[in-house]
């Protein structure tokens, strides 16, 4: 069996993120690693800011604090959002840490050795107003690609073209607002991305045949379009510094490492941080999960905005190093998720972000709505009449009626604990062989990393409870056959139970809930297929309670309110 190493794209350190962000990486990759946990496998989940570049000293000057505390205040800001929407990291670091800078200067030493890092004299953009050369995102103006007006110098945020400062037209200081910018010579680090062309190129016909169409198209066009070397070094105050023992003319000049050269290092240094941090009596071998790490399946999540680096960029770095590290099996990349059709945008501040949202209504409520409506194939739009529509239909009327109907009218005719009945019958076993054909169809899609087709079959899931309640209409039966309807109720706790267990990974607040239901202890972490047709871990005469309401209808008024506070278009 597998040991499972799974990413999310490393959020940036400049702000809580937009529920566009958190479905596009964090979530889904929660939803993976808690069901691989419930199935049994050795799962390492990892995340870290992204604390470095242009965005974390931008910010820090806004917010009037030094970088470095700015930093730490969002780590912990961002981790208690994180926290918030149940969100389950293994360790979620910092790439700021010593042992993201050790590793990080380490990959660097090991490609200059390899011929992969050369010294270069380019011509950047130096702003007088500024007194300063400014990195790619201290520069912002016109894409020449798509006419974007706010485009940044290393990459177009709207037609996601990658770019130099100096492609950009009418371009200014992203500092100052100054226009007046000169092109002067400096000295800066590059990878050889060209000669490492052909390893790539092969890394990805090898693993991207497995990849989702949209991770291996773009990875394929990049390859397509040739690779170039590329500046791996930036003039700014904060990131990994250039290591003075190989290149002490650029550590003087106070050179550090460009952000998409750290960030995704940041990996290895979070793990190994997280091996670090382990407590007395136990032991955490960072090594063995990306050093000659054979009997890992590593997975990454992230937006189609982030897959170049993480298909190409870093797999050059690490193939370059020729060492064993370990590289990406498995690329889940995802389309953007929009508002009203405009897109959501951190630095914009337009669409809701994870802390208000969390404000507005329970965790399990953005959890399942983003993962029912997860962009795979193409960009979703949200809309609170969506939002509402899926709430109200799958989380109110079919899971939280059905939880509430079969436990009050339990309680009110039988008492507090689970009724006994007859035997199974007929309509019994037809359940059950529902439900195990259905819990098989979840498994399959969860195994797939298909999560809108996992949420549309655990949605089906809840549906059969209800239609088994409609056909065997315990509130007529118990007028003719009181043992009938016992029957019936203990059939639906079972499914309670059975719901609890299989729902976690999408509505885990609410799966606890419904584990509390019972007064039995259930150490059960899944349901096998002969479990699901029984329906009978939760027998009779077993102690229950009867939950408050677990998902609350959104109401017409209530939509009046998100539409006053967030407005209702993209634009």
């Amino acid at each position: 069996m597998a040991r499972h190493l799974i990413t999310s794209a490393l959020p940036y350190i400049n702000g809580i993120k937009h529920l566009g962000n958190m479905v596009g990486s964090m979530l889904p990759a929660d939803v993976y690693a808690r069901y691989l946990r419930q199935r049994g496998h050795e799962v390492l989940y990892i995340c870290a800011t992204d604390e470095h570049g242009t965005p974390a000293e931008l910010a820090a000057k806004a917010a009037g604090l030094p970088v470095a505390e700015f930093c730490t205040r969002q780590h912990e800001a961002q981790m208690a959002v994180y926290d918030g929407f149940g969100i389950r990291f293994d360790h979620f670091g910092r790439t700021s840490s010593a042992q993201n800078v050790e590793i990080t200067q380490h990959f660097a030493r090991r490609l200059k050795e390899n011929g992969f890092i050369e010294e270069r004299t380019t011509r950047q953009v130096y702003s007088p107003a500024d007194g300063r050369f400014l990195p790619d995102r201290y520069i912002v103006g016109t894409c020449p690609h798509c006419g974007y007006q706010a485009a940044r110098g290393d990459q177009c945020e709207n037609c996601t073209r990658v770019l130099d400062p100096t492609d950009l037209l009418d371009a200014r200081s992203a500092v100052s607002g100054s226009t007046d910018l000169e092109v002067r010579e400096t000295k800066h680090l590059f990878l050889l991305q060209s000669k490492l062309e052909s390893e790539v190129a092969a890394f990805v016909e090898e693993h991207g045949k497995e990849w989702p169409t949209l991770a291996s198209s773009i990875a394929r066009k990049w390859l397509t379009e040739g690779l170039h070397d590329r500046a791996i070094t930036r003039d700014l105050e904060w990131g990994v510094p250039v290591p003075a023992d190989v290149w002490p003319d650029l550590a003087a000049e106070g050179k550090v490492f460009y952000v998409w050269f750290d960030a995704p290092i940041g990996y290895i240094g979070a793990t190994k941080e997280w091996a670090d941090a382990a407590g007395e009596g136990e032991e955490r071998d960072w090594r063995s999960w990306w050093y000659e790490a054979e009997d890992v399946r590593y997975t990454e999540f992230m937006a189609k905005d982030n897959v170049p680096f993480h298909t190409v960029m870093f797999p050059a770095t690490q193939l370059g190093t020729r060492e064993p590290w370990k590289n990406v099996d498995y690329v889940k990349a995802f389309n953007w998720l929009t508002y009203y059709g405009g897109k959501f945008s951190t630095s914009q501040n337009r669409g809701i972000f994870a802390d208000a949202a969390l404000e507005l209504l329970p965790a399990d409520y953005w959890r399942y709505f983003l993962m029912a409506n997860a962009p795979e194939s193409d960009d979703s739009s949200f809309s609170w009449e969506l939002f509402a529509s899926v709430v109200n239909k799958d989380l109110a009327d079919t899971l939280g009626n059905f939880v509430n109907r079969v436990l009050s009218f339990s309680r009110k005719r039988f008492g507090e604990q689970v009724p006994a009945g007859h035997a199974a019958g007929e309509a019994e076993q037809r359940l059950g062989e529902e439900i195990a054909r259905l819990l098989a169809e979840y498994e399959e899609h969860l195994e797939a990393l298909q999560f809108r087709k996992a949420a549309f079959a655990l949605r089906a899931l809840w549906s059969a409870g209800n239609s088994y309640l409609e056909e065997k209409a315990p509130w007529l039966e118990i007028k003719t056959d009181p043992e009938g309807a016992a029957l019936t109720l203990r059939t639906a706790m079972n499914l309670i139970r059975l719901y609890a267990v299989v729902s976690e990974p999408f509505v885990p607040f609410s799966a606890r809930t419904l584990r509390g239901v019972f007064d039995f202890e259930d150490t059960a972490t899944w349901v096998t297929p002969e479990e699901a047709r029984a329906l009978d871990a939760v027998p009779a005469g077993t102690g229950f309670t009867v939950p408050p309401v677990l998902f609350a209808k959104l109401t017409e008024e209530d939509l009046d309110g998100y539409r006053q506070r967030f407005g209702d278009s993209g634009a």
